[in-house]
């Protein structure tokens, strides 16, 4: 385990990225003892500062929920970060491509919660009855640290998390077999990539019980109101300056963003 103060320069070093969009030292290679629960200590310091500069959490986000992504990164099980306010997107929105280190993008479902989840013990049907809606969207996800990254730097680094962006139809968890949405995932009209949501553990709601049980060890829980972001179930696409990304989830509609 990492001393306090090597968590912390951890934490001053992704912070400087966030602020200059320029990669830094992975925290793998500058500790190479670091251990999983100093990354999400990590994650979380930087969630504290972020929560200090005026910034609110809005929900998190699941990633490593397909079988093949966690077997790339060595890892048995999924992982998370934290949704800021400043992460949230409407269908459509343009972005400065300079706003990121190295953008890439996903779709997933959102599920938006109307009732809390709180593990230990949290259940699919729990889930389930307590999210209020389910929305297409796509995630931006961005590196801040340099490669070769580990899953210690992927965590300590909010899992990847920079931005969400909703749109689409959003439907209730009951009106449709969420296992069986796909998705077409487009580059400037052309498809990249294409899938459907139960490669997502299975079910995507299954995420976002995991995460309920996970973070309770912390003593977190989900609030009403929360997005939770389930997982890819495509894998990611590089996001270059010029770019338009849009992803069609079919009867649920579209979402899509572009890079300027």
């Amino acid at each position: 385990m990492l001393t306090d103060a090597q968590r912390r320069e951890a934490v001053a070093s992704l912070l400087e990225s966030h602020r200059t969009k320029v990669q830094g030292e992975r925290p793998s290679a500058m500790f190479p003892e670091i251990e999983i629960e100093d990354s999400y200590a990590i994650s979380a310091m930087v969630a504290d500062e972020m929560q200090k500069r005026g910034h609110r959490i809005i929900g998190h986000k699941v990633g490593l929920t397909s079988k093949a992504m966690r077997a790339s990164s060595k890892i048995d099980e999924p992982d998370y970060g934290y949704m800021f306010d400043n992460m949230l997107l409407e269908d459509g929105a343009v972005v400065k491509h300079s706003d990121f280190c190295v953008p890439r993008v996903e779709p997933e479902l959102t599920f938006v919660l109307k009732a809390p989840l709180k593990g230990p013990g949290v259940t699919l049907v729990d889930v389930l009855n307590a999210t209020d809606y389910v929305i297409p969207s796509i995630e931006i996800i961005d590196a801040r640290v340099t490669e070769p990254r580990k899953i210690f730097d992927t965590v300590a680094d909010n899992g990847a998390g920079a931005g969400i962006v909703l749109g689409g139809r959003p439907v209730r968890p009951d009106a449709v077999d969420l296992r069986r949405i796909g998705a077409a995932f487009y580059r400037n009209s052309e498809i990249e990539e294409t899938g459907l949501a139960v490669g997502v553990l299975g079910h995507p709601g299954k995420a976002i019980a995991w995460l309920a049980n996970k973070i309770s060890a912390y003593g977190q829980s989900m609030e009403p109101g929360h997005l939770v972001l389930s997982g890819s179930f495509t894998r990611p696409v590089w996001a270059e300056k010029g770019d338009t990304l849009l992803a069609d989830f079919g009867e649920l509609g579209s979402v899509a963003v572009k890079f300027e």
